[in-house]
């Protein structure tokens, strides 16, 4: 009875004690006065405390590892792209970062002076975003330019949108700003607001 009572305790030892708690001295130790293996238990204690402080420590470094990866991450999304502004041209690239996913509200017209971009109450910007609902055409513009007097609606039905074509019709006139969709065409060179223009049908095209 007594030899399989001690071959049961071994295989219990080899099976859950690891080496780790067998070596710093989990067999039994001379009793204290309250009958407990003091010193057993106590080297039990010690033991498991610095497994799981080990553990804590390995978590707690792959988590700043992956905090440190994640704010890299975002700085690179961060760093500002470098665009080139073009002096003229039928876009201006100071429409930029100033409203992403807003519209105009009101839209305004503008000659070439006037800066490109969401278009405010208290910023009175030139849409640069604009559609036609008529024709469903995009509205292209111009810096310093007019259209000829001699424009009309057959010629932007058929050379629209190739520049190479619409030029001429093309004047320079410093200042101006010359839009035109399919079906409409103007020569603007104060600010507009496009509400004040009754036969014009077009919007601001920025979601």
């Amino acid at each position: 009875m007594a030899e399989d009572l001690d071959e049961l305790l071994d295989e219990v030892e080899s099976k859950f004690c690891t080496p780790d708690l067998l070596r710093r001295g989990v067999v039994e130790q001379p009793k204290g006065c309250d009958g407990g293996t003091h010193s057993s238990d106590w080297n039990q204690a010690e033991a498991k405390e610095n497994l799981r402080s080990t553990e804590t420590f390995e978590k707690e470094d792959d988590l700043d590892s992956l905090i440190n990866e994640i704010f890299e991450e975002s700085n690179l999304d961060k760093k500002p792209s470098k665009l080139k502004s073009k002096s003229s041209g039928n876009t201006s690239v100071r429409a930029s970062i100033q409203g992403l996913g807003k519209s105009c509200s009101p839209v305004y017209l503008g000659g070439s002076s006037i800066p490109c971009g969401i278009g405010t109450n208290i910023s009175w910007r030139a849409c640069d975003h604009l559609r036609c609902i008529a024709c469903d055409f995009l509205v292209v513009s111009y810096d310093d330019y007019m259209w000829d007097k001699s424009c009309d609606y057959l010629f932007f039905r058929n050379n629209m949108p190739e520049f190479h074509k619409l030029k001429a019709k093309l004047v320079k006139k410093k200042g101006t700003r010359a839009y035109a969709c399919q079906c409409s065409w103007r020569t603007i060179e104060e600010v507009t607001d496009l509400q004040t223009d009754h036969q014009l049908r077009w919007v601001c095209g920025k979601h």
